[in-house]
């Protein structure tokens, strides 16, 4: 499989936090939070607080998507090219699973 990335911007090594570093963690943070945040919508009792619960998940949304973009630019989130058999068997798969649930 190829990979999909941009030159990485080196970052120091050693004990001491880097950007690198700080950004995995927030990164990892603000997804944590997204989900939180999609629970407690579902938990909400009532439309003023639901939307309360939802403005706030979409712009920690919005934040995750920006850093992820900037980690990406940056070459410090790599992906992997996969080829459309693969896609295609996944999706089958998650069909199946999918028709499983109503049985």
């Amino acid at each position: 499989m190829s990979k999909i990335c941009n030159t990485k911007v080196e970052v120091p090594t050693g004990l001491g936090l880097n950007d690198k570093d700080f950004a995995t963690s927030l990164l990892s943070t603000l997804k944590e939070m997204e989900k939180n945040y999609c629970l407690a919508m579902t938990e909400a009792s009532n439309e003023w607080l639901y939307s309360i619960y939802r403005d706030i998940f979409l712009d920690i949304a919005d934040m995750q998507r920006r850093l992820y973009l900037l980690m990406f630019r940056r070459g410090w989130y790599i992906m992997e090219e996969v080829s459309q058999t693969k896609l295609d068997e996944k999706n089958k798969m998650l069909g199946q699973d999918y028709q499983g649930l109503g049985e």
